[in-house]
């Protein structure tokens, strides 16, 4: 014979321990993205800081062929972080100020 007091408990029982399995699954996903996120900020932490100028290599290391502010968004893969004194080298020697940051205006080097 079926009782309905025992059928509803085990009922209740069975959703508790569903929900204590959801539980633990997003308790999983929580401690995973706190994870992720600590070592995003780790990976901040140990970026070198974005130089103050660079100097845009031509191609196969070649000649200098631009100068760009460190923030620039148009400095290409080929660029290296140089200090103040030789960027301005790099312009009173003829190398192109990239048009986008005009590093020439910063450094107070104009044509």
């Amino acid at each position: 014979m079926n009782d309905p007091v025992s059928s509803r408990l085990e009922q209740l029982r069975f959703l508790e321990r569903v929900q204590l399995a959801d539980l633990e699954r997003t308790q999983r996903w929580i401690a995973s993205e706190e994870t992720r996120e600590a070592e995003r900020q780790r990976g901040e932490q140990a970026r070198p800081p974005t130089p103050d100028w660079m100097i845009e290599q031509g191609l196969n290391g070649g000649m200098p062929v631009y100068v760009h502010r460190g923030d620039c968004h148009m400095k290409g893969k080929r660029s290296r972080g140089v200090n103040e004194q030789q960027a301005r080298q790099a312009l009173a020697e003829g190398v192109a100020a990239c048009t986008h940051c005009r590093p020439d205006t910063d450094l107070g080097v104009l044509e």
